[in-house]
């Protein structure tokens, strides 16, 4: 797996825990409310959706040109097992 992929995937998982961690909250909100409890499948293909856009956009960030890019601006990363530039 190449460390672009392993990114991609690492940034999903991030996602996707920081949305687990919020949903009790959101439970409790939504058990009193009999219209937000109608929405909630939305909610949580919402969720699902945010975890699934940031893995794509990590792994776009994670091409070589936007590296490049990012590296003029001191904001690229290093490989695993290369040299710091």
């Amino acid at each position: 797996m190449t460390p672009q992929t392993k990114r991609a995937i690492r940034t999903a998982l991030q996602t996707f825990a920081a949305v687990v961690a919020v949903v009790p909250a959101l439970a409790a909100v939504v058990a009193d409310s009999d219209q937000l409890a109608a929405a909630a499948p939305w909610a949580v293909a919402a969720a699902v959706t945010a975890a699934g856009a940031a893995g794509v956009a990590a792994r776009v960030m994670a091409s070589p040109v936007v590296e490049q890019i990012l590296d003029r601006f001191g904001l690229g990363l290093v490989d695993d097992g290369g040299p710091a530039q």
